[in-house]
């Protein structure tokens, strides 16, 4: 019985229409889909598809709910404990929304429905005695007086609007991108758009550029999923300069936005402009496809891939990030820039790629 019992807010005298609270399944999927779909705050990571590659690829106990009212979905929160089953000392134990997502939480039509969901996913934060509960949300609508989360202000996102004029949004961003992205035109820099037939190269510049940043990285399983999973919504795009791959991304499409999700480039191609000119090419191929807006997602502040995005002139949201502390006394600081790590992060730039893809994967699934 997937079914679980939550006392309502008022007296069922009171209260014509029952709201209760319903562990996910994958037979959910469509009217879960179809109210995210219709959320005007859900994100690409909301989707059920999003979670089913979680699953196949990580094995992650799936914890997500729904909150049902009158036969219909009034809101869903995707949720994910993640747990290290041989190194349970050396990582935390938490509830996650969710899982190499960055964006995550609550998705409700109505303040209760909200309210409900969030106090169901504390009761199962302590009945899993996690360490914490995590809920990546873009802003917090107000109103949650109850289960009481600790904010951390570490993330910010940058998103632009683009068109099908490339001449207009050419003038839409700052001088020394626009000189960049000309840079490289002139180095003879070429695009091309593909799927799993790109993916050995797109996973090279990857996994090169997190091994670079002092980051485990994940497996080319992952990437390969997601393209399964949205073979209409994702694609990769490879930056060559004559035959040598110079830079790659993988990027979802949804509903009016698309987003450079996983990036990089090879550092010999810097002088290139290949960045600025990949995320240009991208800028562009959305706007012949339609959308109108260019998430460029997170990045932590004080760190260079945020001074690089800054550098666009996008808008930059605070990701308010919440927690739910069971077994924690403090929320998570997992930046790079913390001095604890920094012996860590300075080891792994220095260690071979060959072993970084070997053994990263299996430190990161630790790291949602």
């Amino acid at each position: 019985m997937r079914l679980f019992w939550w006392p309502p807010k008022r007296s069922m005298c009171e209260r014509r229409i029952e709201m209760r609270i319903e562990r996910y399944s994958p037979a959910d999927a469509g009217r879960w889909d179809a109210f995210v779909m219709g959320a005007p705050e859900a994100t690409f990571c909301h989707l059920s598809g999003w979670m089913a590659v979680i699953e196949r690829v990580w094995g992650h106990s799936a914890e997500s709910l729904l909150a049902v009212e009158d036969g219909e979905v009034a809101g869903v929160l995707p949720l994910y404990e993640v747990r290290s089953p041989f190194f349970s000392r050396l990582f935390s134990r938490m509830l996650v929304s969710t899982p190499n997502a960055v964006y995550g939480g609550v998705v409700a039509r109505n303040a209760e429905a909200r309210e409900r969901l969030l106090d169901a996913a504390a009761d199962r934060a302590r009945r899993l005695d996690v360490d914490f509960l995590e809920l990546r949300e873009i802003a917090s609508p107000g109103g949650e007086a109850s289960p009481a989360f600790v904010g951390q202000d570490l993330y910010v996102s940058f998103d632009h609007p683009i068109s099908d004029d490339d001449q207009a949004l050419m003038r839409s961003l700052p001088r020394d991108v626009r000189r960049m992205i000309r840079q490289g035109e002139k180095q003879g820099l070429t695009a091309v758009f593909g799927r799993e037939e790109l993916l050995d190269e797109f996973y090279e510049i990857y996994a090169a550029s997190v091994r670079n940043l002092g980051t485990p990285v994940f497996p080319k399983r992952l990437f390969a999923e997601f393209l399964r999973q949205f073979p209409d919504a994702s694609d990769l795009l490879i930056i060559r300069q004559g035959s040598r791959a110079a830079g790659a991304v993988m990027s979802f499409y949804f509903r009016d936005t698309v987003m450079p999700y996983y990036g990089g480039a090879h550092k010999e191609f810097f002088r290139t402009g290949v960045n600025n000119f990949m995320y240009w090419t991208l800028m562009r191929r959305g706007g012949e496809r339609g959308h109108t807006r260019f998430d460029f997602g997170r990045s932590k502040r004080g760190t260079g891939a945020c001074e690089f995005k800054r550098g666009w002139g996008m808008r930059e949201t605070p990701l308010e990030y919440k927690y739910f502390l069971v077994r924690s006394r403090q929320a998570p600081n997992l930046n790079p820039l913390n001095p604890k790590y920094r012996l860590l992060v300075e080891t792994w730039k220095r260690l071979p790629l060959s072993l970084t893809k070997l053994i990263g994967p299996r430190i990161v699934r630790n790291f949602p």
